[in-house]
């Protein structure tokens, strides 16, 4: 999996996502994904969730995909830029997902979770980026070349 996304979580009521920095007493110190980042301690009383647990529901006999799973198929098809409007209205985010992950499941993958999908994209693709794990990935293949040449 080219992306890393155990340390990137979403918190409820707070726009973007964040970047956890490490653990304190009452909470953890998150770092957020934007120009400026600006840390900040989430306390128990916010509900965080990692990009690393969400899922998005499909229709085949797994049910569901992994949201970095995702990330990866709109990163090979389409890159750094989604072909998505800036402001997408709801028939738009439906054809970009029909297009994008065509098993998703239409009665559970609401246009809110399509919204999101996107601007996390657009978010992680920006500054978690895709690049460092397929570095990290290549030198395996190498090994793993060099050890099939050894036999």
């Amino acid at each position: 999996m080219p992306i890393d996304l155990k340390q990137v979580a979403a918190i409820s009521g707070m726009s973007g996502l964040y970047r956890i920095v490490k653990p304190t007493r009452t909470g953890v110190i998150i770092e957020s994904l934007e120009e400026t980042p600006r840390s900040l301690v989430a306390q128990a009383r916010h509900r965080m969730s990692l990009l690393d647990e969400i899922s998005i529901y499909t229709t085949d006999e797994e049910g569901t995909i992994a949201l970095a799973e995702v990330f990866d198929r709109l990163h090979d098809k389409y890159g750094d830029s989604l072909p998505v409007s800036e402001k997408p209205d709801n028939d738009e985010l439906k054809r970009f997902m029909e297009e994008a992950l065509p098993e998703y499941d239409e009665s559970r993958v609401y246009v809110s979770d399509m919204k999101k999908l996107v601007s996390w994209y657009a978010i992680v693709n920006r500054f978690v980026g895709f690049t460092e794990a397929e570095k990290a990935a290549a030198p395996e293949a190498k090994e793993t070349e060099e050890a099939k040449k050894a036999e």
